[in-house]
């Protein structure tokens, strides 16, 4: 959904309709697909960790905390870029 939405942000750009209002709202639900990808994270790794602990409690987690870390991390900027892309779009 993320791709499809950048795809109709870079057509509005190469149609001169970068500061309109439907690229503010693609812009909006690119932040929001980053938002629900990094809570869809969050609760993978949690899910990964407590079946990894009931399977072997002696597991090492390492591995998706820190997958989990890496790819929270990447949406998250991805969002926080977004917002301040929108907000420089708004005004």
């Amino acid at each position: 959904v993320a791709l499809y939405q950048t795809h109709r942000l870079l057509h509005y750009i190469d149609s001169n309709k970068a500061f309109s209002n439907k690229s503010i709202k693609v812009l909006q639900n690119i932040k929001s697909c980053a938002t629900i990808f990094s809570v869809l994270i969050i609760i993978a790794v949690i899910a990964g960790i407590s079946v990894a602990k009931s399977i072997d409690p002696t597991e090492d987690v390492t591995p998706f905390i820190t997958l989990g870390f890496m790819c929270t991390f990447a949406s998250s900027v991805v969002a926080v870029f977004v917002a301040v892309l929108q907000k420089l779009l708004a005004e």
